[in-house]
């Protein structure tokens, strides 16, 4: 639009300096297709003086009005998310997960390509985010959550990853011909191109606004049929996520669900117990979709900012979890640091032929418990229900129009809490379900019970702390804000600094009261720690090391 109205304007400028009359003439070619053949047509247009100055101003006022993306306000954006605690974890993220993909990626592994695939598209989804937002902060002047069009383009990218991970782990583990990745691809690229283009053209060209709904709103009921309900007490602010955006976040919570089960299940395929390591080490991302989810319930709030430095932590930490477990499982299956020698190997090398021929083994296909259509409409169903459900099922209650913090954390604490408690139940019982391999026994717990455990015991500590800083530095952070009213900029301010250490220093003291909790967590933690992650150091019985 900018470059066709310099066009006019140049071309109009030029004519008027020449044209001997009141008219102005300007010649125009245009290119013109009829039944195959390309043909020249120039057309006169008679434009007066008034109708110059008219257009002049016209074009005038639009350029001013369009939005100019300068250098200094996209180095601004990358700067301020660079600089504050979401953006570092963030960008400490990226090295782990890449890690994992690499060690996923072993040919050993037998993971489905179109389920590797899924999870390499999960990187064009991180990139996709930077552009859209800089665009939500240089030319809204908000954050990308509150800019529906471009919140939901973007989140559309994570469902269509983990549609490949299901479709290609469930295709993979009941059929004996895997599906091609060929058609999934290219669909996915064009996915990821479409919202491209729309982050190119969606304020210039097509006018999308700070509010403009993605897919145009599909489905939303209009205000004056949301007033009409019932059960109504509230009316939506202008940030409120439309349904197809609160589809995209529902159904990327449940496919992803989905993929940790059939991932859990894959271990039956392969023959390879570490698989379910994998499942526990997606977690951690399970609770960073669940900390967005329950952001966007209440609209989004400054007070709850927290949530997003809480979410970006869970995501480095689900990264790093997941890179362990897909470096354990290329471990059991061959990969040794051989694997990076970037030179040839000879034929009669033998390094690598453990690898090889578990590559070459088949996988042990399972008899699927339901059928593609049946999970697809159960999918749907889910998606579309809780959709609705939240988006005006909550106009009837306060509760999204005061945000609350302890709210909020127990939704993300306890809702991925009931999924690690499905997973910790399935892994506590032996092979024919009835030998529990791990009870609290005694309630009086100490370090000396910890340490009974060895090296799992201290590993299980360490996490369970691990855990607890995770969540205790956006609780600092949000408490700092509720008392000085600005969030703590710990790059730069010594006092922003100083002040979120006390915070969790003085956190730290009151969780002593909860010492005997975090052991028995710790201990909990402790026999899963020495069958995933150190292979079973304290012996095969999985029981606490005696002293002689």
């Amino acid at each position: 639009m900018m470059i066709r109205s310099l066009t006019i304007i140049g071309f109009l400028a030029g004519a008027s300096a020449f044209s001997p009359s009141p008219s102005l003439v300007v010649g125009r070619t245009e290119a013109a297709v009829a039944r195959g053949t390309t043909t020249s047509i120039t057309r006169n247009l008679v434009v007066s003086p008034d109708d110059l100055t008219s257009m002049v101003d016209l074009s005038t006022s639009a350029m001013q009005q369009l939005p100019v993306l300068d250098t200094s306000s996209i180095l601004t954006s990358f700067t301020d998310q660079g600089q504050n605690l979401a953006g570092i974890f963030f960008q400490a993220s990226l090295l782990p997960y890449l890690l994992f993909l690499y060690f996923l990626s072993f040919r050993a592994n037998r993971i489905p390509e179109v389920a590797n695939f899924g999870f390499q598209f999960i990187l064009l989804f991180v990139i996709s985010t930077i552009p859209a937002g800089i665009i939500s902060k240089v030319v809204y002047e908000t954050s990308l959550a509150n800019v529906d069009y471009l919140h939901g383009g973007a989140e559309l990218l994570l469902t269509v990853a983990n549609i490949m991970i299901v479709w290609g782990l469930k295709e993979a583990s009941t059929s004996p011909s895997a599906p091609s990745l060929g058609l999934p691809r290219a669909l996915s690229l064009v996915t990821f191109g479409l919202f491209a283009a729309t982050c190119a053209l969606g304020p210039n060209v097509f006018g999308a606004e700070t509010h403009s709904a993605f897919l145009f709103g599909i489905g939303d009921l209009s205000p004056s049929m949301t007033l009409d309900l019932p059960w109504v007490s509230h009316s939506e602010p202008v940030n409120a996520l439309t349904i197809p955006t609160w589809m995209i976040h529902f159904s990327s919570v449940i496919e992803y669900l989905v993929a940790m089960d059939l991932v859990w299940k894959f271990s039956r395929v392969t023959q390879n117990e570490k698989w379910k390591g994998l499942t526990w080490g997606m977690l951690p991302l399970h609770a960073s979709g669940i900390c967005a989810c329950t952001y966007h319930l209440f609209y989004n709030p400054s007070s709850l900012q927290f949530l997003v430095s809480m979410q970006a932590g869970l995501t480095l930490l689900g990264n790093i979890t997941c890179m362990i477990a897909a470096f354990r499982i290329a471990q059991s299956n061959g990969w040794n640091f051989d694997e990076v020698n970037p030179l040839p190997r000879s034929n009669s090398d033998p390094r690598g032929l453990v690898a090889d021929g578990i590559a070459a083994t088949p996988l042990t296909l399972v008899e699927p418990t339901e059928s593609n259509q049946v999970l697809v409409a159960k999918v749907v169903g889910l998606t579309v229900g809780l959709s609705y459900l939240i988006k005006y099922g909550s106009l009837g209650i306060d509760l999204p129009f005061e945000p609350n913090a302890a709210i909020a954390l127990a939704m993300v604490i306890g809702i991925p809490g009931i999924t690690a408690y499905r997973y910790y139940k399935e892994s506590s019982f032996d092979g024919e379900g009835n030998k529990e391999l791990f009870s609290f026994g005694d309630t009086s717990l100490s370090m000396t019970d910890v340490k009974k455990y060895g090296v799992s015991g201290t590993v299980a500590y360490v996490l369970t702390e691990l855990a607890f800083w995770i969540v205790a530095f956006p609780v600092a952070a949000f408490a700092l804000y509720q008392s000085t009213g600005h969030w703590p900029d710990v790059i730069n301010e010594t006092g922003d600094r100083a002040a979120v250490l006390a915070f969790v220093f003085a956190g730290a003291n009151v969780a002593r009261a909860f010492v005997p909790l975090r052991l028995g967590a710790a201990l909990a933690l402790a026999p899963w720690v020495d069958e995933n992650l150190l292979g079973g150091k304290n012996g095969d019985d999985g029981e606490p090391q005696t002293e002689v």
